[in-house]
C-alpha cells in the first residue's frame, strides 16, 4: 500500500510538473526571454563602443552600468530601462525552468550540468533585470565602485582571502567556459537554423570573436580579483571598466583593447541574432 501510495505521488508531481511546464511553453515567456537577449546585446555593443573610444584616447566607463547611463540619460531612458528589466527577468524565469522543469528529462550528468549552467544564468540575468530597475527609477550603481566593496567585504570576512579567490575562480572558469564555446563552436545549436551558407558563415564570426571576447574580458575581470587577494587590497579589483583601462597602460595594451572591443560588439550582434533565430 505505502509503495503505492508513493507511486501515486511521485505520478502526481510528475503530471504537475509536466503542466507547470506546459505554462512555461507560454508565447508570453518566449517575447520575454527574446527580449531580454537583445537587451544583453545593448549592453554589450555600448561597453564595446566605449572600450573602443577608450582605445582612442575617449573617456568613459566600459562596464554595464557605465553603458545603461548613457541609455537612461537619453528622452526614452527610462522607458528602455523598464523594457529590457522585463526582458532579463523573463530570460530568468526561461533559464530557472530550464535549470529544474527541463534538466528533469536529461541524464544525470547532463542534468548536474545544466542546474549549474542554467542556475548561474539566472542570478546573472536576474541581477541585470535589477540593474535595469535600479536605472529606470534613477539609482544606477557604479559597477566599479560595488564591486571594489564587494571585494572589501570579502577581505574583512573570516575567510576574506579564500573567498576572493573562490570569486576569482568562478570568474576565470566563466571567461575560459566562453573562450572554450567559442572556439569549438558549441553556441552553433542555440540558434534554429545555421545553414552552410555565406549567411551562416558571417553569423559564426560573430558568435566565435564575440565568445572568445566576452570570455577574455571575464578573464581579465578574474585577474584583478587575483591579484586584489593576493595584496588584500580590494581596490585592485576594479571591474571591467578598471581592467580594460589596465590595458592601456601595458606594451600593446590599446590594441588588445581595440580587439576586445571589436569583440563585444560583435557578441552583442551575435545576442541580437540569438534574440531572433535561437531556440528557446
Amino acid at each position: 500500500m505505502t509503495t503505492d501510495s508513493n507511486a501515486d505521488q511521485r505520478s502526481a508531481a510528475s503530471r504537475a510538473a509536466d503542466a507547470v511546464e506546459s505554462v512555461s511553453d507560454a508565447r508570453a515567456l518566449d517575447v520575454a526571454a527574446r527580449l531580454g537577449f537583445a537587451a544583453l546585446a545593448v549592453v554589450h555593443i555600448l561597453i564595446g563602443i566605449i572600450a573602443l573610444r577608450l582605445a582612442f584616447g575617449g573617456k568613459g566607463e566600459a562596464e554595464p552600468t557605465g553603458a545603461l547611463e548613457e541609455v537612461a540619460e537619453g528622452n526614452l531612458g527610462t522607458a528602455i530601462m523598464w523594457i529590457c528589466a522585463v526582458g532579463c527577468a523573463g530570460l530568468a524565469l526561461w533559464q530557472f525552468s530550464e535549470a529544474t522543469l527541463r534538466a528533469r528529462h536529461l541524464g544525470r550528468r547532463e542534468r548536474i550540468g545544466k542546474h549549474i549552467s542554467s542556475g548561474s544564468l539566472v542570478v546573472i540575468y536576474g541581477s541585470m533585470a535589477g540593474t535595469f530597475a535600479r536605472f529606470a527609477l534613477g539609482d544606477g550603481p557604479d559597477s566599479s565602485q560595488s564591486t571594489v566593496d564587494f571585494t572589501r567585504s570579502l577581505l574583512t570576512s573570516n575567510f576574506g582571502v579564500v573567498l576572493v579567490f573562490v570569486t576569482a575562480g568562478v570568474i576565470l572558469g566563466i571567461g575560459a567556459h566562453f573562450v572554450i564555446k567559442g572556439v569549438r563552436r558549441t553556441f552553433r545549436p542555440e540558434l534554429r537554423t545555421f545553414e552552410d551558407t555565406a549567411r551562416g558563415r558571417v553569423i559564426e564570426v560573430f558568435g566565435v570573436v564575440g565568445h572568445v571576447a566576452k570570455g577574455i574580458a571575464l578573464l581579465l575581470v578574474g585577474g584583478l580579483f587575483v591579484i586584489a587577494g593576493l595584496d588584500r587590497n580590494p581596490q585592485e579589483s576594479t571591474g571591467l571598466d578598471g581592467s580594460l583601462k589596465a590595458l592601456q597602460y601595458h606594451p600593446g595594451g590599446v590594441y588588445v583593447l581595440t580587439a576586445v572591443a571589436v569583440g563585444l560588439i560583435c557578441y552583442g550582434v551575435f545576442a541580437v541574432i540569438r534574440s531572433i533565430f535561437g531556440r528557446m
